[in-house]
């Protein structure tokens, strides 16, 4: 199906209440505020999108996983798949394809996607400047960080933005992997530093860069090594991220493979990354970390190898493509003045 002219209706956008706060109504988790879009076929005809299907495509269009698109919007698996098909139907054409292990965007899908997010991303931020000056805010930038290596980095870009726009409040919050994503997405974080790769969100430029290392039990027998290569993940189970985790991110971390294409196999998962360590202090599994590990996470029954031939890892700004205003702009340029500034403690030792 070949699509013609998106067009925005004076009824697509949802009037917000006196009674309620703007900000609070625009922070709901999976929200977007769209009634309905309507498409203009080639053929003259008229389709009306409703929301939950904008809502449930986009997400999905992101996620490429039902589960996660179910958590996120806090539907059912079920309802997904039922609102994607009655979409699919509707549209006269399949969005996905669909198999037991993944789940991609037809050709169609790119193109609707391709079309719809810009407008509806263009939607939210025009009702969240119109929300804030509603309320006279005159400026208000929400940043978190993921993990105790990424908070002093942090702070330099917060303490450089604040000298150059004392007029904005910023508000500083730690987030964990269960809700680091979900905090980006229903807008109670603008920006968020955390490690690269981070799919489906604007990113850049790396605040942070630092060797690999790997986390092993301190009675393993790759403890007393002076390094090892990314070929040893073959050997040994590798501990795994929340299920939450993106799926770019856990290919990043622990990978199927090794370069070389040896299988890795696959240890248990934790719930947090305190939680993960403790696996690896049991014994059931390794991990690849970053070396600031070291320093933040000293355990006497946990030692930190490093991985002498693997890439080294990132962390920095990330924010939804979306939600980029003026001040996230500001901020992202005040971490590029301060990231040369910024390195990692390394005689912090095993602990």
């Amino acid at each position: 199906m070949t699509f013609g002219v998106i067009t925005v209706l004076p009824s697509m956008v949802e009037s917000v209440g006196l009674s309620q706060d703007p900000s609070d109504r625009m922070r709901h988790q999976g929200s977007i505020a769209i009634r309905s879009l309507s498409l203009t076929q080639r053929t003259g005809e008229r389709d009306v999108l409703e929301r939950v299907e904008i809502e449930t495509f986009l997400a999905l269009a992101e996620e490429l996983h039902f589960g996660r698109t179910a958590e996120r919007l806090g539907l059912t698996t079920g309802r997904v798949s039922q609102v994607i098909r009655k979409l699919e139907r509707h549209i006269g054409g399949a969005l996905f394809e669909r198999t037991s292990r993944t789940v991609r965007l037809t050709p169609v899908g790119e193109q609707l996607a391709g079309d719809l997010a810009p407008l509806v991303a263009a939607m939210e931020v025009a009702l969240r400047k119109t929300a804030d000056a509603s309320r006279g805010v005159t400026g208000e930038l929400r940043v978190a960080f993921l993990g105790e290596g990424t908070a002093p980095a942090l702070l330099k870009a917060v303490a450089l933005f604040g000298e150059r726009h004392p007029d904005c409040r910023v508000e500083v919050r730690e987030v964990q992997l269960s809700n680091s994503r979900a905090s980006l997405v229903d807008g109670s974080v603008d920006v968020l530093v955390a490690s690269y790769p981070f799919d489906g969100m604007a990113c850049g430029p790396a605040l942070i860069t630092e060797k690999r290392v790997l986390a092993v039990a301190s009675g393993h027998p790759l403890a007393g090594e002076r390094s090892v290569s990314v070929e040893v993940l073959a050997d040994h189970p590798v501990v795994q991220y929340p299920e939450v985790t993106s799926a770019g991110f856990k290919r990043d971390r622990t990978p199927d493979r090794t370069p070389s294409g040896r299988p890795i196999p696959k240890g248990p998962a934790g719930a947090s990354f305190s939680e993960m360590l403790t696996l690896v202090a049991m014994g059931k599994g390794v991990l690849p970390v970053g070396e600031h590990s070291r320093l933040y996470y000293p355990r006497p029954d946990v030692t930190y190898v490093p991985l002498h031939d693997a890439r080294p890892i990132e962390r920095g700004p990330v924010w939804r493509t979306g939600n980029t205003n003026a001040y996230v702009e500001e901020f992202v340029r005040a971490v590029a003045d301060t990231a040369n500034s910024v390195r990692v403690p390394r005689d912090a030792g095993n602990g």
